[in-house]
């Protein structure tokens, strides 16, 4: 059928990865939210935000209520947020960020990818001093102005505003407008986002890196390589490096 054919299989089906991981991700974060302050999205900030974010991969419905009513349930098996820190080569740092309800299974795991990546697994704080933790809000573009909504958001804590572009599970780009705020004004800037009705495709607590390691050729295609070993992983919930 041609390497064109092949190409845009490819892409698919990496697409189609992506969001069958998506939406283990945000099934996850449900589960946490619901066992840490019920199953209200109403009075559970954290459930509202994993439910916002499970529209913005387009997760179906059924399949987040699902996760909701089996997170009600005292037989759903418990999942605990453990962080790893270590080491890529070439000095690339590296953070994952895990859901697990197997914590030494998971440690195994990322012990072995970077060993067999050429990496190093570290200590608490080896790494995760290269990082400056944001929240980032992912807004859909259309009907937004950049310049009056960086206005308009800065006295609910909005240190950058800014527009960017994503390639959506179609293959479609979609324009979206990125606010970054501190890690202390996530919730008032969720607040200060819902009050105004704005349409939020996601809203996360990201780990952004002070300053970044520029790599090429096999040097870059190693460390990328170990990266999607862990992003593959479905405890990891996510990678966070320096790599520029």
């Amino acid at each position: 059928m041609g390497r064109a054919f092949e190409f845009r299989k490819g892409r698919k089906m990496k697409r189609w990865d992506r969001m069958s991981k998506d939406f283990t991700r945000i099934g996850r974060e449900i589960v946490m939210a619901v066992k840490e302050s019920g199953a209200n999205p109403d009075t559970n900030s954290r459930l509202r935000t994993a439910m916002q974010n499970a529209k913005g991969v387009n997760m179906p419905k059924d399949r987040v209520e699902a996760a909701i009513k089996r997170a009600s349930s005292k037989e759903e098996k418990d999942y605990t947020e453990v962080v790893y820190e270590g080491y890529a080569p070439h000095g690339v740092a590296i953070v994952i960020e895990t859901a697990t309800d197997n914590p030494t299974r998971t440690v195994a795991n990322v012990r072995m990818y970077f060993n067999r990546g050429n990496g190093a697994l570290g200590t608490a704080g080896s790494s995760d001093y290269t990082f400056t933790r944001k929240g980032v809000f992912k807004l859909a573009a259309e009907g937004l102005d950049l310049d009056d909504l960086e206005l308009e958001l800065i006295d609910a804590g909005a240190e950058d505003v800014y527009a960017d572009q994503e390639e959506d599970e179609h293959g479609s780009v979609k324009d979206y407008i990125v606010v970054e705020t501190a890690f202390t004004d996530f919730g008032q800037m969720q607040k200060a986002l819902e009050e105004k009705g704005l349409n939020v495709v996601s809203a996360q607590l990201q780990r952004v890196a002070n300053t970044t390691v520029h790599l090429e050729g096999d040097q870059l295609d190693e460390v990328m390589n170990l990266i999607e070993k862990f992003e593959e992983d479905d405890d990891v919930q996510a990678v966070y490096h320096t790599l520029g």
